[in-house]
């Protein structure tokens, strides 16, 4: 697969390989040693961008998905790059689906929370450490700082923010350059495109999480697809609300002609969309199917050109779609 350079040395796979749902949020955890083997048909295929995050599990098993890719990950640590995300936890007493998200930046949690990562990942760094969200009682220049200690104690090699705003990227760069910020971003959750001049002028790359809208625009599903209540996010997202899959027919349709224009699939025209958009952008899909996992990563040899790209960003401002999910609930 071809690869691609964030920031300023971070080289990873063109497209990246998201892991949360072989654990969390998307029913219940697939199992191990089938996952553990598809980590490893990743590899084979040339995935080298891999993320999770320290709460990606469940209630009795909360940190389940980066004890699965230490163990399936390790005899390939030296040929590839993981990504996890500290500063969050749920509240595990709310009875929603996509439970409530409380943050916690204190350095000291920081510090556990990178300890205790590098050892259920089995290894000596973290190739990019994310801050999971924003926490509003400590300010990011603070969380910057340890950052920066961690980077020449070589625990983490890079640094990154997700869900964050230009001015909060500004304000952390400023005292340890950030390398990637990683944001929901697809063709129906475009909110963070005026954020592009800024990352383009700090050399900061974007990784895309959920950029096929959580699959809706994969096309694989419709009014009738069933999400196991309780433990699948997408059970409660407005895009899959069957009056919404309703609505979103015209953007289905009209992805699926674009991508039997460029003999393509759906899923890979909404990925090449992005890659072409920009040479800093990595799109980290999530599958737990082998066949989505050659197809996704196939994405990176689709060719739109810019006028291709220009076209299709005006088209999706006229297309009527629904909302589309957000994100979790964060505690004040």
């Amino acid at each position: 697969m071809k690869s691609r350079t964030l920031g300023k040395d971070f080289t990873v796979s063109a497209v990246g390989l998201g892991c949360m749902g072989m654990s969390h949020g998307y029913g219940k955890p697939r199992d191990k040693k089938e996952m553990t083997e598809l980590l490893a048909q990743a590899v084979d295929f040339g995935y080298t961008f891999f993320d999770t995050a320290e709460v990606y599990g469940t209630p009795d098993n909360p940190h389940a998905n980066e004890t699965l890719l230490g163990e399936a990950l390790k005899p390939f640590r030296n040929r590839i790059q993981i990504g996890t995300k500290f500063g969050i936890h749920f509240d595990l007493d709310s009875t929603a689906t996509n439970k409530p998200i409380v943050t916690d930046a204190r350095p000291a949690g920081i510090r556990q929370s990178v300890d205790a990562s590098l050892q259920r990942l089995q290894t000596d760094h973290i190739d990019i450490y994310y801050q999971h969200r924003q926490d509003p009682k400590v300010p990011v220049e603070e969380v910057a700082s340890v950052m920066a200690d961690l980077i020449k104690e070589g625990k983490i090699l890079h640094w990154g923010l997700s869900e964050v705003d230009a001015d909060t990227l500004r304000r952390a760069h400023a005292v340890c350059p950030v390398t990637a910020v990683q944001n929901r971003y697809s063709m129906m959750a475009r909110w963070y495109e005026p954020m592009f001049p800024v990352l383009e002028e700090l050399n900061v790359g974007l990784v895309a999480f959920s950029p096929m809208a959580n699959g809706l625009l994969s096309g694989r599903y419709d009014s009738h697809s069933h999400f196991e209540k309780g433990t699948d996010y997408r059970s409660i997202m407005p895009q899959f609300q069957e009056k919404n899959m309703e609505k979103n027919q015209e953007l289905i349709h009209w992805i699926q002609e674009l991508a039997h224009q460029k003999n393509a699939t759906p899923a890979q025209i909404s990925l090449a969309w992005m890659l072409c958009k920009k040479p800093w952008i990595v799109p980290i899909p999530g599958t737990t199917n082998l066949g989505r996992l050659k197809e996704n990563g196939g994405a990176a040899d689709i060719v739109l050109t810019q006028d291709e790209v220009r076209r299709i960003d005006e088209t999706l401002e006229q297309i009527d779609m629904s909302d589309v999910f957000g994100g979790s609930k964060v505690e004040k």
